[in-house]
Formats: structure tokens, sequence, C-alpha cells
């Protein structure tokens, strides 16, 4: 499966707003988004168009799926699944995306972002209760624990991330151990815990046509 390997900037002025793409780098005055850059391309540097119902819809989906690294296909995926589960499919697709092992790893700070998450667990730096994990689209189930694999390179760089996220809070539905580097998915997040500030609705009306 392809990947993205542009800049990650060029992303969030696309969006017109951070996706924290790009860990500390997203904090600092020279993020585009800060400056005020214009999203890219020539055409863009004119007076924007009113945008039509599809476009609105499209522009909150790729803003959702860039948000979390995903190709389209996978993204899909995602959708499907959580159609087909009971309940709201909007607050499961954001469940489901908030449960991926990438993204666990990021959120409790052992990444500084979720691109530098996926490659710690491909490189199989990371454990999911006490077994070797190095799929980072794995969804974990409540109550799983994470921790960094006991080699020094390992610990090291988990260290040194944990340290630079300290602005950075671990979320409630989350509890982290700095000390021993280990940190647990305690429970499922409800919707207004989970960060993506979308109308994931928009994304539910978008494949549903």
């Amino acid at each position: 499966m392809g990947r993205y390997t542009g800049p990650a900037c060029k992303r969030c002025r696309r969006e017109g707003m951070k996706l924290f793409l790009k860990g500390a780098r997203c904090t600092m005055a020279k993020c585009p988004i800060e400056v005020g850059r214009p999203a890219p391309g020539m055409h863009n540097q004119r007076r924007p168009r009113k945008m039509s119902d599809y476009g609105t819809q499209l522009r909150v989906k790729q803003r959702l799926r860039r948000q979390y690294g995903l190709r389209e296909k996978q993204f899909r995926l995602f959708f499907a699944r959580a159609a087909a589960r009971k309940g709201v499919t909007g607050e499961l697709l954001l469940q489901m995306l908030e449960s991926r092992l990438d993204n666990i790893v990021y959120r409790l700070g052992l990444a500084p972002s979720r691109r530098a998450a996926r490659q710690m667990v491909s490189h199989n730096h990371v454990l999911v209760n006490g077994r070797k994990a190095n799929v980072p689209s794995m969804v974990l189930q409540a109550g799983a624990v994470v921790t960094v694999r006991d080699r020094e390179r390992s610990r090291e760089e988990a260290r040194r991330n944990l340290e630079l996220a300290q602005s950075r809070e671990v979320p409630t539905w989350m509890t982290m151990d700095e000390s021993a580097v280990r940190g647990e998915y305690s429970r499922i997040p409800t919707r207004d815990e989970i960060a993506p500030i979308v109308d994931e609705q928009l994304v539910v009306e978008l494949y549903s046509k």
C-alpha cells in the first residue's frame, strides 16, 4: 500500500488548519498556519469561492483522513466497519480511529506525531499486552497495555519523546506511567473526549450517497 511522502505542512495548508502532523514544529511560530500561508496551488491565491455541499463534505473527510494518516482505501474500510455496527456511525468511526495502535502510541506521548508512531510500531519498538505488535492499524480493546520493548535504544527514544510531550496532556481515557514507560488504553472515549474538531456526520452523508 502506498503512502504520502510529500511535505506534511502542505496538507495543513490545504485544509486551512493544524493537523499536527509534524510534532513540536506545529507549535512553533514558523508553522505555515500561524504565518498565514495560503492553500497550495496558484488558483488558491484568488478570492475563495462558495463551496458546494459536496465540496464541504469532501473537505471534512479529507481533513479527518489526513489527520489520522490513512489512505482512502483504509479510511473506507474503517467507515464500512463502523456502519456495520449498532450505534451512531460517525461516533463509532471516530472511536475506531482513536483505538488504532499508532494513535494510542501518539496520544500517550511515546511519539511526537502519528507518522512517527507508525514508524515506531513498524520497527518493533512497541509491545501490546506483553506481545510484539508491529501493525500500526491494529485496533486495541479497552484495557490493553502498551509498553516499549526492554531495549536501550527503544527506551531512550520513548523517554525523549515523553519529555518533548510534557505540554501535551494524556487523554482522560488513558493512563501513563512515565517511569515504567507503560501506558494503558483504559476505556473507549466518548465523542466529547475525542479531539478532531470535525462534523463527522458530513462524512457519513458523503459515503452514504
